[in-house]
């Protein structure tokens, strides 16, 4: 017999690689049962709707975030040091393909399709990310390591932006490498005195 908490993260594991490879429509629970070795039948039991599931999914995925930035602070104190650990971090997941788009920023560029619950996680998603990006640049300020022109609020959300828009360079051309020939002169930028 088959483990249901076993299944239950097969499914969104699953969900989450047909997600990143071809957006919300572009997968259905056929998909997932196939890729899982389950009926389709099994996912409704787990996940009575698609919306529900790509929910949970996001929910989850948030948590990992938000568990990794706590990881970051912890081992991390440098607000310098966060920034070119969080770049680092995707450079290396966008290099070895194992997670080569952030989840939330594939579906930030659907929302007009999405269910409103699902919206509603990646917007609270996006809003996690530019408060703690804005509070390394205002820490990273007050150590004398970041310099930055405007408020911390808006550079973190061109920040965020820089790091997304790499990502999707980097798919658009099929060059993973694309992603640090964008970022790195972002923390440049924010490390350099002058």
């Amino acid at each position: 017999m088959t483990n249901p908490s076993a299944t239950y993260d097969d499914i969104l594991r699953s969900a989450r690689a047909l997600l990143i490879e071809g957006g919300y429509n572009g997968f259905s629970y056929a998909d997932i049962a196939k890729v899982v070795g389950i009926r389709n039948a099994s996912i409704h039991h787990h996940f009575p709707t698609k919306s529900e599931l790509v929910r949970t999914l996001v929910a989850r995925y948030r948590e990992e975030a938000e568990a990794g930035i706590a990881e970051l602070e912890r081992q991390v104190p440098a607000a310098a040091d966060q920034l070119r650990a969080y770049i680092g971090y995707w450079e290396a997941c966008i290099v070895d393909a194992s997670a080569p788009l952030c989840l939330c920023a594939l579906l930030a560029s659907q929302i007009p399709v999405l269910p409103e619950e699902i919206t509603l996680e990646v917007r609270a998603h996006f809003r996690t990310f530019s408060a703690w990006l804005t509070s390394i640049l205002e820490r990273g300020a007050r150590q004398g390591s970041l310099h930055f022109t405007g408020t911390a609020r808006a550079e973190a959300e061109a920040f965020l932006a820089g790091v997304h828009g790499a990502m999707l360079s980097a798919r658009a051309y099929g060059d993973p490498k694309m992603f640090g020939v964008i970022t790195h002169p972002l923390l440049e930028r924010l490390t350099n005195q002058n």
